[in-house]
C-alpha cells in the first residue's frame, strides 16, 4: 500500500494549470461530488466556511462565461466549471483566503482524479464580478472569486518547478 503522505505530496507536485481540454467527454456526477466535497474540506478562519460553489454543466452558460471572461476561453471545450463564491456577510475579513483554500482543494482533487483544471480570476475585477453575478443570478452579498474550468486534458501538460530556495528563510529574514 502506498504511503498516503507520499500520495498527497505527489499530487501537489504534479498539479498544473490545464488550459486545453478534450471536447465532448462528460464527467460523472460522482466525480463532481468528490471534487466539491474536497472543497468543503478546506480550512477556514474561525470555521466560518463562507464559500458557496456553483457547478455549471450547461453548455450555453459555459459558452456565455467564455464569451465575456478574457482568460476563460477554455470554457468552450470543458464539460463543467465550478464557480467559487463567498458570502461576504458570513466572513467580512477572511473570505478571500478561505475561498482560495477551497479553490486549492478543488485543483488538487482534480489532479488526483486525472482531470485538468485552471483557476481563472473573477474577483477583484468589478466588471467580471458584476457579469458573473448577473449571468448566474448570484445575490449581491455573494462574490464570485473565480471560475474553474474542469475537464479531460487534451495534452500531456508538465508541472512547472516553482521551488526557489532563495525565497526560504529560517528563523529570520
Amino acid at each position: 500500500m502506498e504511503n498516503s503522505s507520499n500520495t498527497v505530496l505527489s499530487v501537489i507536485h504534479k498539479r498544473k494549470s490545464v488550459r486545453e481540454f478534450k471536447k465532448g467527454k462528460t464527467i460523472p456526477k460522482e466525480t463532481i461530488d468528490t471534487i466539491v466535497k474536497a472543497a468543503f474540506a478546506a480550512p477556514s478562519a474561525i470555521n466560518l466556511q463562507p464559500w458557496h460553489f456553483i457547478v455549471i454543466d450547461e453548455r450555453a452558460i459555459l459558452n456565455a462565461l467564455a464569451d465575456d471572461l478574457p482568460y476563460a476561453k477554455m470554457l468552450y471545450s470543458t464539460p463543467i466549471a465550478i464557480v467559487v463564491c463567498a458570502d461576504t456577510q458570513a466572513s467580512e475579513l477572511y473570505w478571500e483566503v478561505d475561498c482560495a483554500a477551497a479553490t486549492q482543494n478543488i485543483l488538487l482533487s482534480v489532479e488526483a482524479l486525472d482531470l485538468g483544471a485552471v483557476w481563472t480570476a473573477v474577483y477583484p475585477q468589478q466588471k467580471r464580478v458584476s457579469f458573473v453575478q448577473k449571468l448566474l443570478n448570484i445575490p449581491e452579498n455573494i462574490i464570485p472569486l473565480n471560475v474553474i474550468p474542469i475537464g479531460y486534458p487534451a495534452n500531456t501538460d508538465k508541472p512547472k518547478d516553482k521551488y526557489k530556495p532563495q525565497k526560504v528563510h529560517v528563523n529570520k529574514w
